[in-house]
């Protein structure tokens, strides 16, 4: 057991913890990673459990990857294999798989992506004479998505306004046709594998025997779904052993839910709780800031992170003139580093709250001629030709594939419009059939009966595609799944359709060699296969290598370290967002935000913001970051919006006013920050800032419409709502 020699005080202690629950609270940069894999090499080597006893989940195919590969290198001697580990949805494919018989979808269900989800959702909604407009479909799926994320099934949903109506329709319609279609989505991994547990004692048992231990990734991440399955999991040997921080707890808006460490205490009052504080990634300084910030937030566990690396340097506060000259500032400080030797490019990261503010950085790099890496913007698989080919393997595979067969069946173009598929949509209802079944069908001509329901250019165009995908079908049989793809690839021209000769058109057709390549790796594996890695593949697992500085959104940090990191966008309403301004747990979460967004710098960390932001020419003047208070003022240096040198003192914001004196004033304020107001032409927003000048009020509003304005409140004609 030389390995435990390497580890710290607390982190021996939770490797070696003995049985039962156990509640890990791990500071960021604090070798969780490490304390769950010596957790499984200690439960191998010393405790005798075997690798098949144990249950380890994470949340990216990435971080189990790496997980499996350290378990390995600490075991070099012994067979470790047998080792369930891997993300929740792998996971719970593969019971589902092997428990289909219990599910209403068959064995060889295919997983629709958002994109699926999003076109079947649309499709419901116009079946249903729903206006589009007031309930768009990505909103509607958003709801399903978080009722399923709460163990709510269809007919259970409830419907307290004519919203919650609306959507209960489109829900029980969209569960439908996913069952029809033999399709789950994403939450339906999750809820079917939860619902199996719960509704089959015979099959909970028989892993919850099989398990003797439960060990959970990043548990502040999981929502009530999740952690509903990995209770039912460890409900036999009750040795539950969960990692993870609610100071880092980013994801609500995808389910995450950090009150589940609460439940946790709550369900297991046994448990041992365990802090690992010690830093291994970040300079002091750093962490003192980061403290500074999370300390504010409320209902927290209360730890102090401390590291042995040093002091380090200030943190770098810069006030740019407007958001051109604050990507300039990030591009050209980027730029120094590198040639002072004292960062490489890939040690340098810039963050944001949004994806649309990667536009100006962007364009500042390509003008500065430095390449950079962009990540969570159209990664691989969310390209339109890798789509389309992946769609049509999926509608090969499984005919009643509905969402597939929407995305190709006039790729390239066949004639086939709305009118055309809205018809067969139809009649596939009609004769309680899929569109797919319909569709192989039209391959017989006329012979087909529901020939005659479509005109003759309609029928024969579907008797074209119903044809090509009757011989694949038949193809699949015997071919390699990169042999089926160059045949389907050949029968409808994809190449013709996707390349026009321009650069354009062959980075286009680069990718769908890429695609092919990919094929290419599972000659000796299934399509089940190969299309459930694909549709569980995730942003982080497709980040590419090179040495280049990478720009990404706050979100999609969590987990990674750098050198240096730029936090830009340090202004009220962009960090916290605009949206948060009334509602205090989405505040806390953007709190939360920034939090891991500080901890991601290793050395060096740059904050930035911009006194104008909007455009050249229109735009608005801005205010510091509220949270920018909370940041110690001696860990800060750099220039103000003035270029006056900063030395230990932090820029004024509107955040900070009520805290110094004030002369008082003949009349009171109309307006008060926090107060919600209308706006004849912008609609309703909230008041940030007012003060009285010249006998009048002057009042800055965020609107949702617009963003930020200042008013004459004399002028403006603004209703208290």
């Amino acid at each position: 057991m030389d390995f435990l020699d390497n580890l710290n005080d607390q982190q021996r202690k939770a490797v070696t913890a003995e049985n039962g629950p156990v509640l890990v609270v791990a500071g960021p940069g604090s070798g969780k990673t490490r304390v769950l894999t010596q957790r499984i090499a200690y439960l191998i080597a010393e405790e005798g459990v075997r690798p098949w006893q144990i249950l380890a989940v994470t949340f990216t195919n990435k971080a189990a990857k790496e997980m499996q590969e350290r378990v390995k290198r600490l075991l070099p001697d012994q067979a470790i294999e047998g080792i369930m580990l891997g993300t929740f949805h792998s996971i719970c494919s593969r019971i589902l798989r092997r428990e289909a018989e219990h599910l209403p979808v068959q064995q060889n269900f295919v997983i629709f992506d958002s994109d699926d989800q999003e076109r079947i959702v649309k499709s419901v909604i116009r079946e249903l004479n729903i206006n589009e407009k007031l309930y768009r479909p990505r909103s509607v799926h958003a709801a399903i998505s978080t009722a399923k994320n709460e163990l709510i099934g269809p007919e259970q949903y409830p419907t307290t306004t004519y919203k919650d109506e609306v959507v209960k329709r489109v829900y029980v319609e969209y569960q439908m046709r996913l069952i029809a279609s033999n399709a789950v989505d994403f939450d339906d991994m999750l809820v079917y594998t939860a619902k199996l547990l719960d509704d089959n004692p015979s099959v909970r048992d028989k892993y919850a025997q099989r398990f003797r231990h439960v060990l959970v990734d990043e548990f502040q991440d999981t929502n009530l779904a999740q952690y509903a399955l990995v209770q039912q999991l460890a409900s036999h040997h009750k040795n539950i052993f969960c990692v993870g921080d609610p100071d880092q707890s980013i994801y609500a808006w995808r389910g995450a839910d950090w009150r589940n460490i609460q439940r946790f205490e709550q369900d297991f009052p046994d448990s041992q709780t365990i802090l690992l504080e010690q830093n291994y990634r970040s300079k002091q300084t750093i962490l003192d800031a980061a403290m500074g910030v999370i300390n504010r937030a409320q209902n927290r566990k209360r730890k102090h992170l401390f590291s042995d690396l040093g002091t380090g340097d200030k943190l770098f506060f810069y006030e740019a003139p407007d958001d051109y000259q604050e990507a300039s500032f990030v591009v050209d400080s980027i730029a120094q580093l590198v040639a002072a030797k004292k960062f490489e490019p890939g040690d340098c990261a810039v963050m944001y709250r949004t994806n649309a503010m990667s536009r100006l950085l962007e364009e500042a790099f390509l003008q500065a001629r430095l390449p950079y890496r962009l990540v969570g913007a159209q990664r691989f698989y969310g390209r339109r030709e890798v789509k389309d080919l992946i769609a049509f393997l999926r509608l090969t595979h499984n005919p009643a594939d509905e969402a597939g067969l929407n995305r190709i069946i006039n790729v390239p173009p066949r004639g086939i419009g709305d009118k055309t598929l809205t018809t067969l949509n139809m009649v596939a209802r009609q004769n309680n059939l899929q569109p797919g079944e319909v569709l192989l069908d039209l391959a017989r001509g006329a012979d087909s009966p529901y020939w005659s329901e479509f005109t003759g250019r309609a029928a024969i165009s579907l008797g074209d595609i119903g044809g090509m995908l009757s011989n694949w079908r038949i193809a699949s049989q015997t071919l390699t799944i990169a042999e089926l793809f160059d045949r389907i690839v050949s029968d409808v021209g994809y190449k013709e359709y996707i390349d026009d000769n321009t650069e354009e058109g062959t980075d286009r057709w680069d990718n769908v060699l890429e695609l092919k390549r990919l094929a290419e790796e599972y000659s000796t594996r299934t399509m089940d296969e190969f299309l459930e890695n694909i549709a569980l593949v995730s942003d982080q697992d497709t980040i590419a290598e090179g040495n280049v500085p990478t720009l990404l959104t706050l979100h999609a940090a969590k987990g990674l370290e750098f050198g240096v990191v730029f936090i830009v966008g340090l202004d009220d309403g962009i960090l916290p967002h605009s949206r948060s301004f009334d509602e205090p747990e989405q505040m806390e979460e953007e709190r939360r935000l920034f939090y891991v967004g500080i901890t991601r710098a290793k050395d060096k960390l740059y904050l930035v913001r911009s006194i104008q932001r909007g455009g050249r020419g229109m735009a608005e003047e801005t205010y510091p970051s509220r949270f920018m208070d909370d940041v110690p003022a001696d860990l800060l240096e750099g220039r103000t919006r003035t270029g006056r040198a900063i030395q230990g003192r932090v820029p004024e914001s509107k955040w900070s006013l009520h805290t110094r004196p004030q002369s008082a004033s003949v009349r009171e304020s109309t307006f008060r920050a926090g107060t919600r107001i209308k706006h004849g032409t912008w609609g309703e927003g909230i008041v940030l800032d007012s003060k009285l000048q010249d006998d009048d009020e002057i009042v800055d509003v965020v609107f949702e419409s617009v963003g930020i304005k200042r008013l004459s409140a004399s002028l403006a004609n603004l209703k208290i709502i």
